[in-house]
């Protein structure tokens, strides 16, 4: 048995050795701990700082609390409104178009109608309108102008006409339109000599109608059933420009013809005849509805270029009540808050067919905006 000596020079038990042995391996429990690396290099930086007292408690790093991560609710938010955006550009575009563009003059026009829509224009904050301005505060703000707002569908074969000779029928029903309702001579008052030249000239209640109406209009001859005229000596149009927004629809009808439906709505931007500078506009608002019928001659009688009227119907807003006088007759001032008192209607809802054909009579028909 192996032996060892002490300071003293006494000898250690096999019992102690043993005892300093086991402590050795597993460390005594007072036995000072070696710092670990990173506690050796923060007490070092802590020692170099200025203003770092020696022997300063270097447990400090022992504290150290991880930054908590950023709460990123803003961007949740801001990608909630984007989708809610999203969602309603997708389900009602026209309002948010406008929302955006308003009736800016300088706006792009909107996209041609191709359809019937599904509802009336968004509203827009009441602008009184000027010369320079005539459609300012409504939604023909952003409407093409003249023939540009009347769209025409492509053509193809039905019935007894080809491609090319529907193409043909579709571009003339569109001259009667431009003829009858936008035609400044007309407008002032003139004959429509050029639309009366597009109508079959066999079909007798027309041609009856036709006889009689600029002369001695009345409720069932009346101009205004078919073509739109103001009396100069009463009336001026502001500008040289009229709104205008609707489409021409085809199908094939009686006997094979090619029957055309216009649907389309004019706004007249007028003011006295006797008008100085800035004043009051009102604007007259028309929607027409026409069905014409370009019939195979071999069937019925007609001629070469022209078509048969099968019904016609009119909406009209700010151009008068009372017997027809052959004119849209606006109202001005006191006249215009006289004739407030019929039943309301939005002039610019174009979602729901012309419920009524003939003139206005003596039935008052207040618009809710112009």
């Amino acid at each position: 048995m192996s032996a060892d000596t002490g300071p003293n020079g006494s000898s250690r038990s096999d019992e102690e050795w043993e005892r300093f042995l086991r402590e050795s391996v597993a460390g005594a429990a007072d036995a000072p701990k070696e710092p670990s690396a990173r506690a050796r290099e923060v007490a070092k930086r802590l020692r170099t700082e200025p203003g770092t007292e020696p022997g300063r408690d270097l447990e400090g790093w022992r504290g150290y609390t991880p930054a908590r991560p950023e709460r990123r609710t803003g961007w949740y938010v801001v990608g909630l409104l984007a989708s809610l955006v999203l969602l309603v550009v997708a389900l009602a575009p026209g309002w948010t178009v406008d929302l955006f563009t308003g009736d800016d003059p300088d706006s792009p026009p909107l996209a041609a109608e191709t359809a019937r829509p599904t509802q009336a224009p968004p509203g827009q904050a009441a602008q009184r309108p000027t010369r320079d301005e005539p459609f300012r505060g409504s939604p023909a703000a952003r409407w093409a102008s003249g023939a540009a707002g009347i769209t025409v569908p492509k053509a193809r074969a039905v019935g007894w006409m080809s491609e090319a000779e529907v193409g043909r029928a579709l571009a003339r029903s569109r001259d009667f339109l431009v003829a009858s309702g936008l035609d400044r001579g007309v407008l002032r008052g003139e004959r429509p000599e050029k639309a009366i030249a597009l109508i079959n000239p066999h079909q007798k209640d027309v041609q009856d109608l036709l006889k009689t109406a600029f002369h001695t209009p009345s409720e069932k001859n009346d101009p205004l059933l078919l073509f739109s005229r103001f009396q100069p000596s009463r009336t001026n149009l502001v500008g040289d420009v009229v709104k205008t927004r609707g489409r021409l629809t085809y199908r094939e009808g009686k006997r094979g013809a090619l029957q055309v439906t216009a649907d389309v709505t004019f706004v007249y931007p007028v003011t006295r005849a006797d008008a100085v500078g800035d004043d009051e506009i009102v604007r007259t608002i028309v929607r027409r509805e026409l069905v014409l019928n370009w019939d195979d001659p071999a069937k019925v009688i007609t001629e070469p270029g022209r078509f048969s009227i099968v019904s016609y119907k009119y909406d009209m807003t700010n151009g008068g009540c009372g017997a027809p006088t052959g004119y849209f007759t606006p109202p001005f001032g006191t006249d215009r808050r006289a004739d407030d008192t019929g039943p309301e209607v939005d002039p610019y809802d174009r979602s729901a067919p012309i419920g009524r054909g003939g003139s206005a009579g003596d039935e008052c028909r207040r618009a809710t905006r112009s």
